[in-house]
This record gives C-alpha cells, structure tokens and sequence, in this order.
C-alpha cells in the first residue's frame, strides 16, 4: 500500500519529477515488489506519453461496494487516485478497449481509402480484343494499342457482343505476339501492311503491361492455370467518360449541321460534274475515234462513279460505329481500274469467237487504244475535281486552285503584313550604311577615305573608349553589351551608340541638304550581329577581291610587313592557307546572308578613286 501512494504521488506530477521520484524509489526498493511495481509505472508513463488521450479509457475507482458503476475520467486526462489494479491495462470494467475515433469514423475512412479512381481510356494504352469484331467463342485473342479515340457521332445501334454500343471508337494498332506474355511493336513495313484497326471501346479490355528492356517489348500478365491474359477489367468505366478532350469546348451542333449540309451539297456538286464530264468525253470518243473506243470510255467512266461512291462512303462513317465497316469496303474503289480492264478483255475474247488465248495473262489482249481508253474513262472524276476546287479558288480570290491556291493567298497575305509593318516601321527603323567584307580586302582604308571625301556627309557611331570612361566600358562589357571591341582592346561599340548617331543625324538634317549617313565599317562577325538586330535597315556594302590568287598574295604582304604572325610549329604556307580557309567561310556568308544590296572588287590598293566612287554611289541609296 505504502509503494503504491508513492506511484500516486509521483505520477500526478510533471514528467521530470516523476522519473526523478522513480530513481528514488528504485534505490530505496530493493525488494521484487518494489520492482514489478516500477516497469507498471514505466510503462503507464509510455503509453500516457505516446498514445492519444482518447485512446484508451480510465480504470474505475476502488470501491468496497459489489456495485458496478463507474465514474467518468477527470476531465484534464490525469491518472485518478483511486485506481482499481483488477482491471488490464486500459480497460474499465463496464467499457473495455476503445479504438482511437468512432466507428463512423472510422466506416467513413475505410470507404474512402477503398474508393478506386474511374478506369478511362487514353492513348497509348494497351487493350485486349478479338479478331472477329468482339467475337469470343472462335476469335483470336489479341493485344493492341490505343492510337486514337473518336465519338461515335449518331450513334443508336449495339456492340457486337451484346454489350450496348459506347458510343466511342478507338483507333488499335495490333502488337506483335514475341511469346511468354510478351508483345512488341512490328517493323515498320509490317506495321504499315497491317495497318490500323477500329473497335467500339465497350470491345476492348483494358490491360497492365510493364517495358522490359532486355526483351524490347511490353509483358502483359498471363494467368498460369488458363493461360489467358488477365485484364484490368471487361470494360472501360465508360459512365461519366467525356472523351479524352474533356476540357475542350462541346461542339456546336448549328455549326455541325451547317457543315453537314455543305459537305452533302459538296458531294452532289462533284457527282454532277462527273457525270457530264463523263458523258461529253463518251460522246467525243464517239466522234473522233470509234463507238467500241466510247464504249470503254464509258465504262472507265463508270468505274469512276463507283470509286467516288466508295470514298464517300468511308468519308461518310469516319467517326461513327461503322468507321471499320466503311472503311474496309470502300478499300473496294481500288481494283475499279482493274474490273475494267477485265471485262475489255473478256468482251476481246467474246468477239473472237471463244479462241483459245495464246498467254496465260488475260490482259493481254487488251490494246492499247482501249487501255488509253479506259484509264482515262476512269481518270474523269478528277476533273470535277479541279474544277470544285477552281470554283472555290475563284470565289476565294485565289488565282490556283486547291493547296496551291491557299498557299498563295496565304503567301499574298503574308506579304500584305510585311508590307505594312516596313511602311509603318521604316519611319522608326534606323537607316545604317554598312560597309562590310572578308579580310586582306583593304576594306576599313575605303571607309577612311570615303569618309574624308565625304565632307561631312557621312557621320561614324560614337565608340566608348576604355582610357576615359573606364568604369562605363568595364560595365557593358560585363553586361556583354559590345557589339564590338577593337584589337587593342580599348574602343567598344554598343546599339545604343549606333542609334544615338542615327538620332543626331535627324536633328542636323534641313530642308535644303540632304540628312547626314550613318556609316558602319564592319568585320563580318560584327555585320552578322548587326544583321539580327531590330530597328535597323541596313544598306549593305560587300567588298570584295577577283580571285583567291588575289587573297593570297594579299595575305602574303599581310605576313611581309608583321601584320599577320605566323605562330610557332607552323609555317608560311600553313598559316596561309589557315587565313584562306577562314577568309572562304566569311564569303560563304556574305553570299548567302541576303543583307548586301552592292558588291565593290578592291584589287588595285594603288588605286581606290573608283572604289571609294562606287561606295559613294551606293551611299545614295541609304535615305531613299
């Protein structure tokens, strides 16, 4: 009794004075009571630390009376005084254990947690289907891929197994059956051969398939008792399914039945025409040729309806329950050429009285007149063709038909919009005079020379200078703002000087003289920045040489006089050729970059009165 006052005690105090008390009792306990009744308080102090307070519910108080209410738990979560010891840990004797929250709780939780997401359908999965349209008693089973989902549009009817149509389609494309669960892709001629196929989604079953690399194909789980593959589920959950564009806007039915409209007026105008074209080129192969000759136009003609008839009839079930029917009987359209030719042939054999033929290719007989025939009898429904598509060319304003047409009106448009943003932004745009070329072209001696001749006429771009204003220059070129620096490393050049130049240009400029022009002297790594920078129109100068015999000998005097270093381990010739090969790259540019209105031949260094003439000349052309 005295030990268990003790553990009272200790226990409705804070938790460091009630191990402290429980050091003090274990070293003045030395009996095995003393000890039992310590692991009881270790362990009542666990579980008060680490369980929830509702975890568990509180013992009933002592009571000397056979009655068995309880009383309620002191409202802050402490251990009560009276403790009853006959009772197990956390247990009362009316109430027992009581799990953390309530059984609704609880319910709710675990229906929650159980609740699956919908199986919807998606590209790319892979799906499980027979060969026979659903057909499981004798179809062969097999695993596809989904390419493509459509809707079903006007759809009533049922799927092939009795299921009720979903009211969607999918695109599979067929995997190739590798063995042991495992399907692959097929090559690529294959794959093309086979083509796709068009199921209704309530056909096909969705299935789990996992890459394995070292095979190269998907595995998809086979049951080993049966041997059949084990699917996901029979079916999609198809209720609530929006399609796999669920966000995208509902399609406007107005709009739809507008279009349907146009489409079957379309047809209609297109048959027509294919009619009398047909019937004015039989009754022109009467007059020309022969009746027989018409005849067999006549029947190539014919042949011709039935192709159109075909086509519109895959066109007709492209998203509907009958895409797959349509499009495997309007595969029919292509042997039309050769039904024809197959009955010439038999009506040849006819009219030579049954003779036996002397080859074994019924076609043989036919000659070629009457091939001519019947090709172009059967070519006649491209006629009505172009001529809808002329039709509509016109009304559109186009001058071609069909994609050219388009393309022109669209190329027509294109340049109405470049027309009006360079008359809009030719006002803003800053005009450069950019003099530019390859190396050892004495290029940058013509621009001193023009621009001493000029007498005014021509202004440079202010560059930074390095030597007085030295923190200026430092920042741009951390900032990378140089369009250029100078091989000495002090001057750079910036958009911002170019355009300020262009600017004090305008202010100088009156209405007796003619503005001053902003000059550029150029390398061409600089006129390839300045060719992808916006607001400038450049007037493009490229000066030249005759011939590379001429940059050789160039490049040679640069290596006489010590312009040009020859590097240590190489030699004359290599260091020229070197500089021959970066000087052919330059060029290349120049050629192809589209920017160079004038080309100038600087052979004579001598004399360079007619270079600096012809840039002159060209200088005219920068404030037009």
């Amino acid at each position: 009794i005295r030990n268990c006052q003790l553990i009272r005690s200790h226990a409705s105090s804070s938790s460091i004075r009630s191990r402290t008390s429980m050091i003090s009792l274990f070293s003045t306990t030395k009996s095995f009571q003393g000890i039992s009744l310590l692991l009881l308080f270790c362990t009542l102090e666990f579980l008060k630390q680490r369980c929830p307070s509702s975890a568990f519910t509180f013992p009933t108080p002592l009571s000397t009376s056979t009655s068995t209410s309880t009383r309620a738990p002191p409202p802050d979560n402490r251990w009560h005084r009276d403790y009853d010891l006959t009772w197990p840990l956390g247990m009362s004797s009316s109430s027992g254990y009581t799990p953390p929250g309530s059984s609704e709780d609880r319910q709710t939780s675990t229906t929650t947690s159980t609740q699956k997401a919908p199986l919807y359908p998606k590209a790319g999965d892979f799906v499980r289907y027979y060969d026979l349209d659903g057909g499981k008693a004798d179809g062969q089973v097999l695993i596809g891929r989904i390419r493509f989902i459509q809707k079903q549009l006007g759809n009533k009817g049922s799927s092939n197994d009795g299921k009720g149509s979903s009211g969607w389609s999918v695109e599979l494309s067929e995997m190739e059956d590798v063995g042991d669960g495992y399907y692959a892709e097929y090559a690529s001629r294959k794959r093309f051969m086979k083509g796709s196929t068009y199921r209704d989604l309530a056909d096909a079953s969705p299935v789990s398939a996992s890459f394995v690399r070292s095979e190269d194909a998907y595995k998809v789980p086979i049951a080993k008792a049966t041997g059949q593959i084990i699917v996901r589920a029979e079916q999609y959950d198809l209720e609530g399914y929006e399609g796999p564009f669920s966000e995208a806007l509902e399609i406007d039915q107005s709009v739809l039945e507008a279009d349907s409209i146009k489409y079957n007026d379309l047809k209609k105008q297109i048959f027509r025409y294919a009619v009398i074209a047909g019937v004015v080129g039989t009754i022109l192969a009467d007059l020309t040729r022969s009746t027989e000759t018409a005849a067999i136009y006549f029947a190539g003609f014919a042949a011709s309806l039935l192709y159109l008839f075909f086509l519109s009839l895959k066109t007709d079930t492209i998203g509907t329950a009958e895409t797959a029917f349509g499009q495997n009987v309007s595969n029919v359209r292509f042997g039309m050429p050769v039904i024809v030719l197959l009955g010439v042939a038999l009506y040849n054999n006819i009219n030579n009285q049954g003779l036996a033929m002397t080859t074994d290719n019924i076609l043989d007989s036919v000659s070629g007149e009457q091939f001519g025939a019947a090709m172009i009898g059967f070519l006649t429904y491209r006629l009505p063709l172009l001529l809808v598509q002329i039709e509509g060319a016109f009304k559109d304003h186009a001058i071609l038909p069909g994609s050219a047409g388009l393309a022109m009106k669209l190329a027509l448009q294109s340049d109405e919009v470049a027309l009006s943003g360079a008359l809009s932004g030719a006002e803003t745009a800053t005009a450069v005079f950019l003099i530019s070329g390859p190396q050892a072209t004495g290029r940058s001696e013509l621009v001193q020379k023009l621009l001493k001749q000029g007498e005014g006429q021509f202004v440079t771009p202010t560059l930074v200078d390095r030597m007085n204003d030295g923190a200026i220059f430092d920042r741009l070129e951390q900032r990378d703002e140089f369009l250029t620096v100078d091989p000495t490393k002090r001057y750079g050049l910036t958009k911002q000087a170019i355009i300020a130049a262009a600017a004090n240009t305008g202010k100088n400029k009156d209405e007796s003289s003619s503005p001053p022009i902003l000059v550029v002297d150029a390398d061409v790594e600089l006129a390839k920045k300045l060719s992808k920078l916006s607001g400038l129109r450049l007037v493009g100068v490229w000066i030249g040489l005759g011939s590379v015999a001429e940059f050789e000998k160039r490049v040679g005097a640069m290596i006489d006089v010590g312009e040009l270093i020859i590097s240590e381990g190489e030699t004359r010739e290599s260091t020229t050729r070197s500089k021959i090969r970066e000087i052919v790259k330059e060029i290349e540019f120049g050629i192809s970059c589209g920017i160079f209105e004038f080309t100038i031949i600087n052979d004579d260094l001598e004399n360079t009165d007619k270079a600096v003439k012809q840039l002159s000349d060209a200088a005219k052309y920068v404030n037009i």
